[in-house]
């Protein structure tokens, strides 16, 4: 039996071009509602009240509307983090519910990996919001401690104020601003000027529409959140260079195609590649939604849309994006005739 990846076929003749108006249309009013969701928590609050009652410059009582806007995790609202070593597995269900008998909030519960020389090879974090009295809190979790696992205990306790937890947002969010800048300095650098603001156009959509889907269905936004956010910034202009290559090859081989139909041509010689590089991501991603853990979760969640959005921008924002300026026809090789090679259909 042939392999599955066989059933793909060599060639394909797809016009992308004759629906990049419609797909412009579906990208600018999903954007549109991602940021809506973003400034209004999924029309849970006004951002105008918001932002008349923050405090601070103009530029920190906009991040203080985007703050309300996220369903915020520990990591950016301020807490209290224990580190907890046992000699055997730790039962972190068990955890969770000394937690909440503790502690009054969110809790979180994540199993982490012990490298002592000499002493217990199981660990866990038990996350929490900062208590009114947290020594009062740490010593009941200290004395519950033999529900969880035997010889468990506390080996360490630190704590985040609500200071520190705004400049970790407001980081992160300077961290996304700079990689796409980077990237689409690369873009520029590497091709010409209209390929980089089509790929900057692709990151933005990428990154929007992600962050739109954890701003209206109130998805924990963490730390971890911010890193899936890069590497879908990553991926997404891997797969958007590999479309770019190709349709700067396509320019120097046939100079007397329209753009419109050259862009489909090299749009459908990678397409292969684009599904498979997509649907091996998208498998590996669903294994870790479902055994990952509750911990891993949201990462998870965060990487499956994106590189879906990835792929769909590479297609139908990046690429056609460039039809709108145009690009200068390359003057190495020699022209060759308007008709492209026949594909199948």
């Amino acid at each position: 039996m042939w392999p599955l990846i066989r059933l793909l076929p060599k060639k394909t003749n797809l016009t992308y071009v004759k629906f990049a108006g419609f797909a412009a249309f579906l990208s600018i009013a999903l954007c549109a509602a991602s940021i809506v969701s973003m400034f209004t928590g999924g029309l849970r609050h006004n951002p105008i009240e918001l932002y008349q009652n923050a405090e601070g410059t103009p530029l920190a009582r906009l991040g203080s509307v985007l703050e309300h806007g996220f369903n915020l995790g520990i990591d950016f609202r301020g807490g209290t983090s224990i580190l907890i070593e046992a000699p055997g597995p730790i039962d972190q269900e068990a955890l969770r519910a000394l937690g909440q008998s503790a502690q009054d909030g969110d809790i979180e519960v994540q199993g982490t990996t012990c490298r002592p020389v000499n002493g217990p090879p199981y660990c866990a974090i038990l996350n929490f919001e900062t208590a009114p009295d947290q020594n009062q809190t740490v010593e009941e979790i200290r004395a519950g401690l033999g529900s969880v696992a035997e010889g468990a205990r506390i080996a360490n306790v630190d704590s985040v104020s609500a200071k520190v937890s705004e400049e970790l947002f407001s980081g992160g969010l300077i961290a996304l601003g700079l990689a796409m800048l980077l990237m689409l300095a690369y873009i520029w650098f590497r091709f010409e000027w209209q390929f980089g603001v089509g790929a900057m156009l692709g990151l933005v959509h990428d990154v929007i529409l992600t962050l739109g889907v954890f701003s209206f269905f109130r998805i924990e936004f963490t730390l971890t959140i911010i890193a899936a956010l890069l590497t879908i910034i990553g991926y997404g202009i891997n797969d958007t260079v590999v479309v770019f290559d190709r349709i700067r090859e396509n320019l120097r081989k046939y100079k007397k195609m329209p753009l419109g139909e050259l862009v489909d041509l090299s749009l459908n010689e990678t397409l292969s590649r684009t599904i498979i590089t997509g649907c091996t991501a998208v498998f590996a991603l669903i294994g870790l939604l479902f055994l990952g853990g509750e911990a891993l979760s949201g990462f998870a969640i965060a990487m499956l849309f994106g590189i879906i959005c990835g792929t769909y921008s590479s297609l139908y924002v990046a690429a056609p994006a460039i039809l709108l300026w145009g690009v200068g026809r390359a003057r190495e090789g020699g022209s060759q005739p308007r008709e492209a090679p026949q594909t199948a259909g």
